[in-house]
């Protein structure tokens, strides 16, 4: 089982160490349980809703953070937007992120698969499950042998993400393992007209109901005052409760 978690974005060094260094905890109570845990944060937050919202720091910070944290005893993953971004931060992370909206961008995945890196994709809110399959023979064609598929909602109308849980069973037909980004499918794209929205009472209770249904792993962004995170802050956890959080996940593993 694999858990994914960290802050949305980069907001700054500071921050993002705090929260590894919280993170690290984390990660030696999930060990015990033997399971692996993976940090997860944005250098760049390249589709944000409005041109006002942060984005995140420079790739070039990017690396050095990733590094950092690296060398705290953590994995690291983030995301790429654009093909070149693949070479320059695949040094400093362990899984290299495919973002929803780009899963089926055939340069990105090429240009991820060329690090040698596992990557994991999530699945496009607008695709079925069974869409993957051709994003799966891509990366297999580019020469990708370690890879993960997340699945995190489904357009339902406009502005409003569904989770259909079948999708977690169809897209592990694939003998891949299969992730459930359990913020994110809480979220309210545009919900807050320039930022999208979200209700993160939703979030343990999805969580659960894709460890039922046979999910080999979660994804989580955490932040120590969610309210006030600069990105997807209506659907983001407190970091202070996420270990009790797992911990009542973990029992519905069990």
């Amino acid at each position: 089982m694999i858990i994914i978690a960290g802050p949305c974005v980069i907001e700054d060094e500071e921050s993002v160490y705090g929260i590894a260094r919280e993170l690290c905890k984390t990660a030696s109570m999930l060990k015990e349980n033997g399971i692996d845990f993976i940090f997860k944060a944005s250098f760049d937050k390249a589709n944000r809703s409005s041109i006002n919202s942060y984005r995140g720091v420079t790739i070039e910070e990017g690396v050095d953070i990733f590094s950092n944290i690296q060398k705290m005893g953590l994995k690291t993953t983030t995301d790429i937007h654009e093909s070149w971004q693949a070479e320059v931060i695949a040094g400093s992370v362990d899984v290299i992120q495919i973002p929803a909206f780009l899963s089926r961008q055939t340069d990105l995945l090429k240009a991820a698969a060329g690090t040698g890196k596992p990557v994991n994709v999530k699945k496009g809110q607008f695709m079925a499950p069974e869409d993957m399959n051709n994003v799966i023979v891509k990366l297999k064609h580019f020469g990708c042998s370690e890879i993960c598929l997340t699945e995190r909602g489904t357009f339902f109308g406009y502005g409003r993400l569904v989770n259909d849980m079948t999708s977690i069973i169809k897209m592990k037909t694939t003998g891949l393992p299969v992730i459930f980004d359990a913020t994110h499918s809480v979220q309210k794209p545009g919900g807050l007209g320039e930022t999208s929205g979200g209700n993160r009472e939703f979030v343990e209770p999805l969580a659960r109901a894709a460890l039922a249904v046979g999910a080999d792993g979660l994804f989580f962004e955490v932040h120590p005052d969610p309210d006030n995170a600069l990105s997807d802050a209506p659907n983001t956890l407190d970091l202070s409760e996420f270990n009790n959080v797992l911990k009542r996940l973990l029992s519905i593993k069990d």
